[in-house]
């Protein structure tokens, strides 16, 4: 099954760009479609094989920071072609 993940990281620190910043690049290293925006990053593939990367991913990053915040929304499908329409 298809799955769409959006992701925004939120470290409570001073360094936060670099926390990101950090996080984006190991998302991308999973081997997934990857996309990004000012807001939020995006992930698609098979839930199967996405969910224990990505929570490899999140875990590593939690590890990494003393305090932080992770938004995560899991849409079935891949809506990586969505196109508004209006």
């Amino acid at each position: 099954m298809k799955i769409s993940v959006e992701l925004t990281l939120l470290p409570l620190n001073d360094e936060f760009k670099t926390s990101i910043k950090e996080f984006i690049v190991q998302l991308r290293t999973l081997g997934f479609k990857v996309l990004e925006n000012p807001m939020s990053t995006q992930v698609y593939g098979e839930y199967d094989a996405l969910m224990p990367a990505l929570q490899a991913a999140i875990k590593t990053s939690f590890e990494r920071e003393e305090a932080v915040v992770l938004n995560l929304k899991i849409i079935k499908g891949d809506r990586s072609g969505y196109v508004p329409n209006f």
